[in-house]
């Protein structure tokens, strides 16, 4: 068994504890929270399992680091803390873990990613024999490895799109939706997720590592983004309601551009009512997918529908992000010290969890 560690206890950090209790060759040796008042408390109970792991939450990293835990999950936000994320990933692979972790966006595509990042991870995998792999929460196979395979199907490639298409009003993060995304606010508004560059700082390390991944090189790589409002006033089950006027829905795409014509995009459709919008892409059923459009030939197209245990399927995205992650460890575990990504890392199958229950 793996010693693994969940850092963290949010949306992400409450899968991964999950994903480890369920991991056969995965043993869940302790669980770190930020907030005190989580302290304490069984991290069944913080992963809403229904039942007590034995593993009691804290709040003291240095003791947990000073264990030698092999793996780590890095599921604390790196959204508006990313120095921060980055001393907290750094200091556990100097440790000797292996971490894996969505937080940290510079280096989904780790080999162009900026010095500032990359050169204190690779010197605390020297100093301790740590690694790290870092993929996406939205989930980062669908803007990788599925987007890439799926590629080598056709005959002809003119174009890659991987979408994702959400209803946001099942997305348990209000402040995230409203701030962040801008969700509810005054067209007037400038979300910090959708400001200039920020798309492309997001998600343009992926539309770079499928480049590297097909070969071509990228004249640049340009963002669009598109705001509609709401025609009416809409109230939603978790967050209350969204006036008429506000901002209803967007849509951005970061597009790799390749003999100056976009070739490979990612896309996102977010709403927080589906009647806003209506005309731009909808998910085949319920609140979300994720789909891969290969334009060619042939024109190849698959959607992915992950939903969670309570029929969510923001949840079941983020569980199929962390089941990637988690699934890394082991494999990481027996390759040599060192920074990786998608391309490095192999999909792992399911080995031994076929009929599993959680134990």
């Amino acid at each position: 068994m793996i010693p693994t560690v969940v850092w963290g206890t949010g949306n992400v950090g409450r899968l991964a504890v999950r994903a480890v209790d369920a991991h056969p060759s995965l043993g869940l040796a302790a669980v770190l929270v930020h907030d005190p008042a989580k302290a304490g408390r069984d991290a069944g109970d913080l992963a809403g399992l229904g039942r007590d792991l034995g593993v009691a939450a804290t709040t003291d990293i240095g003791a947990v680091l000073a264990a030698g835990p092999r793996a780590v999950v890095y599921a604390a936000s790196g959204d508006v803390r990313p120095d921060d994320a980055l001393a907290d990933i750094v200091r556990a692979v100097r440790a000797g873990a292996v971490v894996v972790t969505p937080a940290l966006y510079a280096l989904y595509d780790q080999r162009n990613a900026p010095p500032e990042v990359r050169e204190p991870v690779l010197a605390a995998v020297k100093e301790g024999g740590g690694s790290l792999f870092v993929s996406g929460i939205d989930p980062g196979w669908g803007n990788d490895v599925l987007p890439l395979l799926i590629s080598g199907l056709g005959t002809t490639l003119d174009a890659i799109r991987c979408q994702e298409i959400f209803d946001y009003s099942t997305y348990d993060q209000p402040d995230a939706v409203r701030f962040l995304v801008g969700m509810g606010q005054p067209m007037d508004y400038e979300p910090p997720m959708l400001a200039p560059t920020v798309p492309t700082m997001v998600w343009g390390g992926q539309v770079r590592l499928m480049a590297r991944a097909l070969g071509v090189e990228l004249d640049e790589v340009r963002e669009t983004v598109e705001r509609r409002p709401l025609d009416a006033t809409v109230t939603t089950e978790a967050m209350g309601a969204f006036e008429a006027g506000t901002q209803g829905a967007v849509r951005f795409e970061v597009q790799g551009v390749v003999g100056g014509e976009p070739r490979i995009i990612v896309e996102h459709v977010t709403r927080i009512h589906p009647s806003c919008a209506p005309d731009w892409p909808v998910p085949p059923t319920g609140d979300g997918a994720h789909r891969v459009v290969i334009e060619g030939d042939p024109r190849i197209e698959v959607t992915v529908e992950a939903t969670g245990e309570d029929g969510n399927r923001s949840v079941g995205g983020n569980a199929t992000a962390v089941g990637r992650l988690v699934g890394a460890i082991d494999w990481l575990a027996d390759a040599e010290p060192g920074l990786y990504d998608a391309l490095d890392v192999p999909l792992r199958p399911a080995v031994g969890r076929l009929g599993r229950k959680h134990p």
